[in-house]
C-alpha cells in the first residue's frame, strides 16, 4: 500500500498549468514539522521541517488555483510518487512527489 498523509503550510503560492484537453495540474510545496524536544540530559533538539512537492490533478487543482496561498494550513492524502531525468550533464537527476488523492483546507475563512 502505497499511502501518504500530510498536514502543512503551503510554502509559496501554487503553480497551476492546464495540459491534454484542459485538464489542470497544480503543484505545490508543503512544509511539515515535527517539534522539537528537550532529552534528559537538557540537550535541546531543535524544530525539524521537511519540505514536500504535491501535485494536484482536475477538480483539486482547480479548486487549489482558486483558493490556495502562501501560507495555508492544508491536509494533504495520497501517494509517494518517484521519477528521474537526465540533466544537461547527462547525470541521472532523482525526485520524488506527494501525488494527492485528497486535500482538504485547514485555514479558517477571513470573516
Amino acid at each position: 500500500m502505497n499511502k501518504v498523509m500530510l498536514i502543512g503550510n503551503v510554502g509559496a503560492d501554487p503553480e497551476v498549468r492546464y495540459v491534454d484537453e484542459g485538464q489542470a495540474v497544480a503543484r505545490l510545496r508543503l512544509a511539515t514539522t515535527e517539534k522539537g524536544y528537550t532529552l534528559q540530559n537538557g540537550t535541546q533538539v531543535p524544530d525539524r521541517t521537511e519540505w514536500h512537492n504535491v501535485i494536484l490533478w482536475r477538480r483539486l487543482a482547480e479548486i487549489v488555483e482558486r483558493f490556495v496561498h502562501k501560507g495555508d494550513k492544508l491536509y494533504i492524502e495520497g501517494r509517494i510518487h518517484y521519477a528521474s531525468y537526465d540533466d544537461k550533464q547527462g547525470r541521472r537527476q532523482y525526485y520524488t512527489e506527494i501525488w494527492a488523492d485528497n486535500m482538504e483546507m485547514l485555514t479558517p475563512k477571513p470573516a
